[in-house]
């Protein structure tokens, strides 16, 4: 007798998911009209992408000729059909990813919009993409130093001071004693910060965010009377020494790849390290697992003997020599000297990658590459000179971050005791 197995029942989703699942198929409807309207119809010329960078590039690769119009009217229609789909029936689970390849989409179709409407008609698709790894390195740091505090139940609001103060640091100890000691100087000054962040939301239970704030206005204030107290009157306490790119043997060399990841200074290949090094950690040692339950269930994790003070101790201060990494990185890996507010926000916009890399390292990377990708494309549509204000390219990271935390993002749950403070019964 043949037996017979029944199909799995769909998965039903809540009302609050339908009419989620509708609004994203309406902005990919949305997005298709408008890539067919302002990029397609009217577009004149073709756009050149080109692959190698002069002088490093050790391939030559052809360049991509694609026509304006063309390109972006085929772009609208798959657009249109993938928003059809989702409107009608849905693409389930997959809606946020679906969501994720609509707004590729769509940014593809501005590039294209963009260097066919340019005087210059071509741009560095491989520079700007190396460009995106470089300037997502501080975002990701903020965003990895918020997954190790979180993970432990303490909110850091305070990451933007870390890395301002980090690089002030780096700046000052880098420019009379080096580079490497500006590096290590930037560490220890997040690493300060975060344990003042930690004395105060661990053993005095302050609000956290009151405390980050705290921490965020303290730096900015003292770096700024620095900056004009002491840099301006002494400028060569601020001129540090700004490490090279160095390439990585064999890696370095495949073509485009090897341009973007293996071409990079330390900062980025640290970057990576700590990416698998935390990965690892979090999901595979004995640390990780204790630090999680602290972060879902400090009360269960002291009865079993964890001491939560010491992990949250820990964590928050390994987050805050990571941040300060972060900013070392803005004076010895990027422009040498020192401004006040020369983060501009970098720390808030961590947060935001951490939210939508779920509180994991992994996700955290990618977060921070979408971020460091609108950041490089500010600089890649002034060269084109596209008419854009250049206000609207400094928005640029805020708007991706806007539409990223409300509409990428979706549900997602924090550690279950996150920001909450724990008394020792």
């Amino acid at each position: 007798m043949t037996a017979v197995i029944a199909a799995p029942a769909p998965k039903l989703l809540t009302p609050a998911q339908r009419r989620r699942a509708k609004i994203i198929g309406i902005v990919l409807l949305v997005l298709a009209a408008f890539t067919l309207l302002v990029f397609g119809i009217g577009t004149e010329g073709d756009a050149t992408f080109k692959f190698v960078i002069p002088g490093q590039s050790p391939t030559e690769i052809p360049d991509l000729t694609v026509p304006g119009a063309g390109s972006s009217i085929l772009l609208a229609g798959v657009l249109a059909f993938l928003g059809a789909i989702q409107v009608t029936r849905g693409f389930g689970d997959k809606a946020n990813l679906v969501l994720g390849i609509g707004l590729i989409l769509f940014v593809l179709a501005f590039l294209i919009w963009a260097a066919a409407g340019s005087p210059l008609g071509a741009f560095n698709f491989t520079s700007m993409l190396r460009e995106t790894v470089l300037r997502s390195f501080p975002i990701a740091m903020g965003a990895l130093s918020g997954v190790l505090c979180e993970r432990v139940a303490v909110i850091n609001i305070g990451i933007e001071g870390m890395l301002l103060g980090g690089a002030f640091m780096a700046a000052l100890v880098g420019s009379t004693q080096g580079p490497w000691w500006g590096i290590v100087a930037g560490v220890l000054t997040g690493g300060a910060l975060a344990w003042v962040l930690a004395v105060l939301a661990v053993r005095y239970r302050v609000d956290q965010i009151i405390a980050g704030v705290v921490i965020n206005i303290f730096v900015l204030g003292i770096t700024s009377f620095l900056t004009v107290r002491l840099f301006a009157e002494n400028p060569q306490f601020n001129n540090a020494q700004i490490l090279k790119p160095w390439k990585v043997p064999l890696l370095g060399d495949i073509p485009i790849i090897g341009d973007i990841f293996f071409r990079q200074t330390i900062f980025v290949y640290a970057l990576f390290v700590l990416v698998a090094g935390l990965t690892f950690g979090l999901f595979r040692t004995k640390w990780g697992l204790r630090s999680r339950a602290v972060g879902e269930h400090p009360k269960a994790a002291d009865t079993l003997g964890i001491n939560v003070y010491r992990m949250r101790y820990l964590n928050v201060v390994l987050g805050g020599m990571i941040a300060g990494l972060g900013g070392a990185w803005f004076i010895i890996g990027s422009v040498g000297r020192f401004d006040e507010n020369m983060t501009n926000g970098r720390g808030f916009i961590g947060l935001a990658a951490m939210i939508f890399g779920r509180w994991h390292p992994i996700g955290a990377l990618g977060a921070a590459l979408v971020f460091g990708f609108a950041d490089s494309l500010k600089q890649v549509l002034g060269i084109l000179q596209t008419g854009i204000p250049s206000e609207f390219l400094l928005m640029a990271p805020a708007i991706v971050t806007v539409i990223v935390v409300a509409g990428l993002v979706g549900k997602s749950r924090p550690p279950a005791a996150d920001g909450q403070p724990y008394v020792k019964e």
